[in-house]
């Protein structure tokens, strides 16, 4: 009850107190009539919050988000489905659902009295330049009155996740170097040396279907081989991604940290359409990952990269001041590797190195950072450097084109390959 009366709106407080004092003017004055008009002012907003008080509300709420991943500056679409499970019927609903104030204004919503098994769903849309995890909720409702005298509050504790991934830009398809260029164009050397029957028959298994046996082996080894399933190579790529604090100039979303996860995620969807296995890597060493080779579907490649870009969406600057890099110790990765760096220096020479000894093919994209700083900043890139240490790397400013610099890596890339092929010509 303590609840139902603390729940006055300005009306049922302006009609409590109208009330008595009504009740007041008749003592003091000696007007009956005017006595039983006080009492009725007072009765009705006091009346109308026992009863709402001893009411007992069972509404239910089911909130869905669709879609549940989007990219920044993309617009998803919150549904939400109310039911009444309670046999009380209620007055005016009015609802708020709490959102993240980048994903824009909280919505309101006010629904006519609710009777037992009343639905009624609503939506709204919300959309966020931000990439980030947001949680959606919780949902508050007020009930009140027909006569707007009493609202009382609930609310619903749960909340659903929205994630906004950093914004991509479509990629031309360049040569990578390495001789790495996506699935199924690529095995290891012991495949390709070896022969025909090592790689196409296995020792019988019991359920195995007798048609599969390969009669030619099974007499030379003595016994039964039937031939497997042609088992497709993936190639591998890593994403190395430069999210320490020192490396980075700027704040919020004009920061170099942003340009450097938009353009990790670009490369990563675009690597992914070309079949590739991409993980992400951060400074830190940690492996975001994305599906086991087991788990790879080379025909839907958004659904391939969705772990990296949720990973990529949540991903903040590191304190630390070197790059780690005891992910190449892991057993299984190697081939092309594509680091996006922000500000590098002498210290971060031995690191770059050891990263270009593991992989087939080391690529890089270095953001040239003070040019965040502000217009009249000398810069100097970073990409000489990392030349210098055996990457093909290539500049990016706040002003240029991805699409344009990755184009530029690739003829990079090219040329280093050429030069290596007249290289390996005996003379």
């Amino acid at each position: 009850m303590r609840e139902a009366f603390a729940g006055l709106t300005v009306r049922g407080r302006a009609f409590l107190a109208a009330g008595i004092t009504a009740i007041v003017c008749a003592v003091l004055l000696g007007q009956p009539a005017l006595t039983r008009v006080g009492v009725l002012v007072v009765a009705l907003p006091v009346v109308t919050a026992v009863v709402l008080g001893r009411s007992r509300y069972r509404l239910a709420l089911v909130r869905t988000v669709t879609p549940q991943l989007v990219s920044a500056g993309q617009p998803a679409r919150v549904h939400l489905a109310l039911t009444n499970e309670g046999r009380t019927p209620s007055g005016v609903l009015m609802l708020e659902d709490h959102v993240p104030y980048v994903l824009g204004t909280r919505p309101r919503f006010v629904l006519d009295g609710i009777g037992h098994g009343w639905r009624r769903q609503v939506a709204y849309q919300v959309r966020s330049d931000v990439r980030g995890r947001f949680e959606i909720g919780p949902m508050t409702v007020r009930v009140g009155d027909g006569f707007g005298l009493v609202e009382l509050g609930r609310a619903f504790r749960m909340t659903v996740p929205l994630i906004v991934t950093p914004r991509t830009v479509p990629l031309p398809a360049i040569p990578l170097g390495g001789g790495w260029t996506g699935s199924g164009d690529n095995r290891p050397r012991a495949f390709a040396i070896g022969s025909a029957e090592d790689v196409t028959v296995r020792d019988y298994r019991q359920g195995d279907d007798l048609r599969r046996v390969h009669w030619r082996s099974s007499a030379k080894t003595g016994e039964l081989m039937v031939r497997r399933e042609e088992q497709p190579w993936q190639s591998r790529a890593t994403i190395l991604l430069d999210n320490r604090l020192v490396a980075h100039r700027g704040q919020g979303v004009a920061s170099s940290l942003e340009a450097a996860v938009s353009a990790a995620a670009s490369i990563a969807l675009h690597l992914s359409h070309r079949g590739f296995q991409v993980r992400l890597v951060t400074a830190a060493g940690e492996d975001s990952g994305g599906p086991s080779l087991s788990q790879w579907h080379s025909r839907d490649a958004d659904l391939n990269v969705r772990p990296l870009l949720e990973a990529l969406a949540v991903v903040e600057l590191d304190s630390r001041d070197r790059l780690d890099t005891s992910w190449m110790g892991e057993a299984a990765h190697g081939g092309l590797t594509v680091a996006v760096l922000g500000s590098v220096d002498q210290r971060d020479g031995p690191a770059l190195r050891r990263i270009v000894h593991h992989t087939a093919s080391a690529l890089a994209v270095a953001l040239d950072v003070d040019a965040w700083s502000g217009p009249f900043v000398d810069t100097a890139s970073a990409a000489p450097f990392l030349a210098g240490s055996g990457w093909r790397a290539v500049s990016l400013g706040p002003r240029d084109r991805l699409e344009a610099v990755w184009e530029d890596l690739g003829r990079s890339s090219a040329r280093g390959a050429s030069r290596l092929r007249t290289a390996a010509v005996p003379s």
